[in-house]
């Protein structure tokens, strides 16, 4: 009897292939570069399943191209990129990974944070164009100690961020529109409070929010207008809850002391009119920014979790099952 066919879009881990091959035949990328849209089509010809990550965007006509496509198996978290209703119209069964990538994305919320606050970016190039010969008055930075920090967004992420801030010594205030104050031990170590004093209060604001109707371009040029002066902005969401031209102009003028984000609008797929690039201003040398390449959940044995509990979720479909991170 022949296999089903499987398409896994980026390139995965040995243990997932390993793990998949007994079930399915696997046809999977082995490039570091995604293939393009195109390419995944073509490949899913004939295919039943797909394992489906961050650069990837399904809608109706993408279903529409795949006739024979009927489960999606999501290596992450967020599904902004994927249209839940075409999927159930055409009934395709799609699943995501929920819970893994909470730790390594507040861990990474932290870091940036204090990598933007005390020069990181600026301190390694110093050092690295020759000029350290020892201890100077100078690129003296923030601290977290005794600072106020306002976490936008108080869902798993932002929970797992103030737990990791709390041994800083620093003040810390959320804002969610809709709070849960299902876990004790996170919330004793935030208080919450309206968005318009967070802004005003906050020396770090930290952006872990869902991207939705209500999010999108949350952060604009008024609402930086509202923050206290000098405030530095980080953001480990998604790219599209930040104006990020307002950003650029705030830096320009002095009302920002500096912008950190692992997420950038132009990842975000299903916007249409999303920007292709990333403001060049924000890019400039001596601008006070730190980026990294959506580096959230990039911690190899987080990976390997992650795409093993969506390679188990492609073999519970096969074997007739209803998988255990199904949304549809």
């Amino acid at each position: 009897m022949q296999k089903p066919k499987v398409v896994i879009t980026n390139k995965p881990c040995r243990e997932t292939l390993a793990y998949l091959e007994p079930y399915c035949d696997v046809i999977a990328n082995d490039e570091i570069q995604t293939w393009s849209r195109h390419k995944i089509i073509e490949k899913l010809q004939n295919a039943t399943a797909m394992m489906a990550f961050m650069p990837d965007a399904v809608d109706e006509a993408f279903l529409e191209s795949c006739p024979s496509l009927k489960m999606i198996s999501c290596a992450l978290k967020g599904y902004d990129n994927f249209d839940l209703q075409a999927c159930n119209k055409r009934n395709v069964v799609i699943t995501f990974v929920s819970d893994l990538l909470t730790i390594p994305t507040a861990e990474l919320a932290v870091g940036l944070t204090i990598a933007l606050a005390r020069n990181f970016r600026a301190g390694d190039y110093h050092v690295r164009k020759g000029g350290h010969k020892g201890w100077r008055a100078h690129l003296y930075g923030q601290g977290l100690r005794n600072s106020v920090v306002g976490i936008l967004g108080f869902g798993a992420v932002g929970r797992a961020t103030a737990l990791r801030l709390s041994g800083f010594g620093c003040k810390i205030l959320y804002f969610d529109s809709s709070p849960d104050s299902s876990n004790d031990e996170q919330c004793a170590t935030a208080s919450s409070t309206t968005l318009d004093h967070l802004l005003e209060l906050s020396d770090f604001i930290l952006i872990c929010l869902p991207l939705n109707e209500e999010t999108r371009g949350m952060i604009d040029s008024g609402r930086i207008r509202q923050m206290k002066s000098g405030a530095f902005l980080v953001n480990v969401s998604r790219g599209s809850v930040v104006d990020e031209k307002a950003v650029a102009d705030a830096l320009e003028e002095g009302r920002l002391a500096g912008y950190a984000a692992d997420v950038f609008a132009l990842e975000d797929l299903a916007l249409s009119n999303r920007p292709t690039d990333i403001d060049s201003r924000l890019l400039l040398p001596d601008a006070s920014t730190v980026f990294t390449p959506h580096l959230g959940s990039a911690v190899t044995s987080v990976r390997k979790d992650i795409e093993l509990q969506a390679a188990k979720h492609i073999v519970q479909f096969l074997q007739g099952e209803v998988p255990s991170g199904v949304i549809l």
